[in-house]
């Protein structure tokens, strides 16, 4: 079976090109991983481009990886634009594979412990807890009557959130008791926060900023029409300038969950508190790059290729 992957050869003088894997969607990539694409081809980089769906555990290779394009070789790095949705056998074997590749000295972006703990919302919050961070009152747990026990406690409107999803994708504000989604819309998980608006406001905003290697490339505004304020949902962006408070939050939030770079939402409560709301282990940056001088595809492939050249992690 042939897989689909596109590959770039580019040498710089007096140094051998890293072979590097991008991993992305199912049929080559997307405005993003174009954008990587081009960006680490003239820093010297050989890029093949694959889905993890293609790779596979080979006994028969005397790295045990499969990768299409690396005949049975491993790459030198690995950024993981997307890991595509599956069945839980999928998903897991894709996930295997990033592990396995962290374990054999490849150094990947961001790597499989860091894409599961941001994936799962309840994982992340935990972590920002952990670690001393603010974050909005939050349960999560299995079964509809402690979703009705923690919103009846909160005494105000809660937001109901998919444990696995993004881009505001089937969020709900849930009013009243009754109103909460039924077990099996949710996997009968309830990931259940307190809502933070106040009930006479009308302007909808949080803040977005991508972190890469321990710093803030670019920060956002993200302003709704409602309550919902993913870009995706059509909420409108700009560029702002981040002050100490949000760079040290968003900072910390990322380091909390050890990744590489990432996208870290913030939100203001209805008394001011500032809050970690969420993080995203392979943010999109259509949105911010859309208000940003910064070209931020540069940026992070500049980044992670100076991650590949440094000595191993544990």
């Amino acid at each position: 079976m042939t897989h689909p992957t596109f590959s770039i050869t580019a040498h710089a003088p007096g140094k051998p090109s890293p072979r590097i894997v991008l991993f992305v969607e199912d049929g080559g990539g997307d405005w993003h991983a174009r954008r990587l694409r081009e960006a680490l081809q003239p820093r010297g980089a050989e890029v093949v481009t694959t889905c993890l769906k293609f790779c596979a555990f080979d006994t028969r290779l005397p790295s045990g990886i499969d990768i299409p394009g690396f005949e049975g070789q491993l790459p030198d790095g690995a950024f993981v634009r997307s890991v595509s949705t599956g069945s839980l056998e999928q998903i897991t074997l894709r996930l295997g594979i990033l592990h396995a590749l962290r374990e054999s000295g490849v150094r990947v972006w961001n790597d499989a412990r860091v894409i599961e703990r941001c994936v799962d919302k309840s994982t992340a919050t935990f972590f920002f807890q952990k670690a001393g961070l603010p974050v909005p009152c939050t349960r999560a747990a299995e079964g509809i009557e402690a979703a009705r026990q923690f919103a009846k406690d909160q005494g105000r409107p809660v937001v109901v959130k998919p444990l696995f999803g993004s881009q505001g994708n089937g969020v709900r504000r849930v009013d009243s008791l009754d109103a909460l989604p039924e077990a099996g819309e949710v996997g009968d998980v309830y990931y259940v926060q307190r809502y933070l608006r106040g009930p006479a406001d009308t302007r909808f905003e949080d803040w977005r900023l991508f972190i890469s290697r321990g710093r803030v490339l670019a920060a956002m505004a993200r302003v709704g029409r409602t309550w919902i304020t993913n870009v995706h949902q059509g909420a409108e962006p700009s560029l702002v300038e981040a002050d100490e408070e949000m760079i040290q939050l968003a900072l910390n939030a990322a380091s909390a969950i050890g990744a590489d770079y990432a996208g870290v939402d913030l939100i203001r409560d209805e008394m001011g508190q500032l809050m970690v709301l969420e993080i995203n282990s392979n943010p999109a940056w259509k949105g911010l790059q859309s208000v940003t001088d910064v070209n931020i595809a540069w940026t992070l492939a500049e980044d992670f290729l100076a991650a590949v050249c440094e000595p191993a992690r544990t």
